[in-house]
C-alpha cells in the first residue's frame, strides 16, 4: 500500500519498548541500528539467530566506531514472517532485514511502488538449495496419501505468498492440476497448519524449513513431496533500505562481514552452530542440523549466484497470479550485490561431511551418497560413506542412544532423516527414498526390488 492511516500504521508496526526510529540515536548517544530477522527460519540465522548470538556484527560496529568517533547499539527485532518485517521497513523503522525468497520479491515490489526512501535492495544470500528442497508437503502419518495428486479435493494448510506456497502450486500444475479448483487452500500460519494437520482439519501442509523436517522427526508427519522433485532454487537473503545503504554505507559493510563471519562458522562448526541455534529457538537440535548442517538441505554464502536471480525473476508471475504482487517489480534493480563486492570479502566453503567411516573402513568422498549417524553424547555425528554403510553403522552401534541419522534420498538426493524413510532393497544394495513416491518409482523400474522396513534394512545390511 502507497498509503497507511494512523491507526493501520500503529497496527502494522509494533516497537520494542524504548524504541526510536530506525538510524536515530538511542537514549545513552548511540547510533541505533535495527534488524529484523525472523528466529525460527533456520536458513537466515547467519543475518539473524546465530549472528546475533554470536556477537559478530556488534564488534564490528565498535571497531567502526572507535574509527569514526561515536558508538552503536544494535536493536535486534523478531518476527514469525517476512510480512511485518516489510512493514516496518516501509515505516523507515527497521534497517536490515531477512526473509525467504517469495517476500523478499514483495518487500522490493512494496517498497518500489512506495518509492523515496521507502526503496529496498537485495544485498546478499543467508541459505539456498538449488533443486527447492527447503519447501515440502507433509500429510499424517495415518493418510491414504501416497502422491500430491492424492489431495485433489482436499484442504491443504500453506501460508499464501510463501515459497511453500510456491513449491505446491508449481507441482500440483505439472499434474495438469488447477489449485484454484482441484483443491481447498487455507491460508494459514505455519504452526496453525501444523496443528490442523494432527487434529485432520487438514489434509496436507505445504510449508518451507523448517517445519516439514520439524514434524517429520517428532513422528508426527511424514514426506508426501519433496521440493528438490521440483528443481526450481529456492533461497532466503538479506534485504537494506536503499537510503540507510546510502547514509550509513560503512554499517551495511560492517553487516555484511559479520554475516560473512558467521556463515564461516556456521560451516566450519556446523553441529555448535545448530546447537546455539537450537538453544535460541527451541526447536530440536537434530532438526536443526538436518538442514544446516555438513551435507545440509540448505548450503550457506552470500554469493547472489545466477541461478538464484534467475529463479527470482521466474517467480515474479507466481506472486501475480496469486494477487500478493499487485504493482510490477523491476527485479533487477531490486537486486544489488555491489555492497558485498566492495567489502572484498573472502570467498566461504559449505560445510561438507569428512573423514573415514570406521565400520565400512574408507574414506568418506562423496557429498551425493555420505551420510552421517549422531550418537547420543558424542561431540559430533559419524561420517558414513553411504546408504549401506549408514545401515551397517546403526547395527555396529546397537545398544547406544542415536540422536539422529542422516542420508541423501535416492532418487533426488535430498538429505534425509534416515529411520523416517522409505528403503528398498535391490540385492545386495539398500536404497532409501524419501517420499513413498519415490521409493514406487524405482519399485516399478526394477521388478526384483522390494521395500523393507528401516529395521529390517539394519539387520540385513
Amino acid at each position: 500500500m502507497r498509503r497507511l492511516t494512523a491507526a493501520a500504521a500503529a497496527a502494522l508496526l509494533p516497537l520494542a519498548a524504548g524504541c526510536t526510529v530506525a538510524g536515530n540515536a538511542d537514549s545513552g548517544g548511540a547510533v541505533r541500528v535495527v534488524v529484523g530477522y525472523q528466529s525460527k527460519t533456520i536458513n537466515t540465522v547467519t543475518a539473524g539467530t546465530l549472528l546475533r548470538s554470536l556477537g559478530y556484527f556488534e564488534k564490528r560496529l565498535a571497531e567502526l566506531g572507535k574509527a569514526e568517533g561515536r558508538r552503536y547499539s544494535v536493536v535486534w527485532q523478531d518476527y514469525d514472517t517476512g510480512a511485518p518485517i516489510t512493514a516496518q521497513m516501509l515505516a523507515g523503522k527497521i534497517d536490515i532485514g531477512s526473509m525467504g525468497d517469495y517476500p523478499l520479491l514483495i518487500n522490493g515490489s512494496r517498497a518500489q511502488a512506495q518509492g523515496g526512501d521507502a526503496r529496498t535492495e537485495l544485498v546478499s544470500i543467508t541459505g539456498y538449495n538449488l533443486r527447492g528442497a527447503l519447501n515440502s508437503v507433509v500429510v499424517a502419518n495415518g493418510s491414504t496419501a501416497r502422491t500430491l495428486r492424492d489431495l485433489r479435493g482436499r484442504t491443504v494448510s500453506t501460508s499464501v505468498g510463501s515459497a511453500g506456497h510456491g513449491t505446491f502450486v508449481q507441482a500440483f500444475k505439472r499434474l495438469g492440476l488447477d489449485p484454484a479448483k482441484d483443491v481447498k487452500v487455507e491460508n494459514q500460519q505455519p504452526s496453525v497448519g501444523a496443528s490442523k494437520l494432527q487434529s485432520g482439519g487438514a489434509a496436507g501442509l505445504a510449508q518451507f524449513v523448517a517445519w516439514p523436517g520439524l514434524l517429520v522427526n517428532k513422528g508426527q508427519a511424514r514426506l508426501l513431496y519433496d521440493g528438490g522433485s521440483l528443481g526450481v532454487p529456492t533461497f532466503h537473503g538479506v534485504v537494506v533500505r536503499k537510503a540507510f545503504a546510502g547514509e550509513k554505507g560503512k554499517v551495511l559493510q560492517a553487516f555484511l562481514g559479520a554475516q560473512a563471519d558467521a556463515t564461516r562458522y556456521l560451516n566450519t562448526e556446523p553441529v555448535k552452530a545448530a546447537e546455539s541455534v537450537a538453544s535460541a529457538t527451541g526447536l530440536p537440535a537434530e532438526t536443526v542440523y538436518l538442514y544446516n548442517g555438513a551435507g545440509g538441505i540448505a548450503t550457506f554464502g552470500t554469493e547472489i549466484k545466477p541461478e538464484l536471480r534467475a529463479a527470482f525473476a521466474q517467480d515474479v508471475p507466481f506472486l501475480k497470479s496469486i494477487g500478493v504482487l499487485q504493482k510490477p517489480l523491476d527485479v533487477q534493480s531490486f537486486i544489488n550485490d555491489s555492497y558485498l563486492k566492495q567489502a572484498n570479502l573472502p570467498a566461504v566453503e559449505p560445510a561438507r561431511i569428512k573423514g573415514t567411516d570406521e565400520v565400512c573402513k574408507k574414506p568418506v568422498t562423496d557429498p551425493a551418497t555420505a551420510g552421517e549417524v549422531w550418537v547420543a553424547g558424542e561431540a559430533a555425528p559419524r561420517p558414513v560413506a553411504d546408504a549401506v554403510c549408514l545401515l551397517r553403522n546403526v547395527r555396529a552401534l546397537q545398544g547406544k542412544q542415536i540422536r539422529a541419522v542422516y542420508v541423501p534420498d535416492a532418487a533426488n538426493g535430498t538429505r534425509w532423516f534416515a529411520d523416517k524413510q522409505i528403503w528398498v532393497a535391490d540385492g545386495a544394495a539398500f536404497k532409501p527414498f524419501a517420499t513413498q513416491e519415490g521409493a514406487q518409482r524405482y519399485l516399478s523400474a526394477h521388478p526384483g526390488a522390494k521395500a523393507v522396513s528401516y529395521d529390517e534394512a539394519v539387520r540385513r545390511a
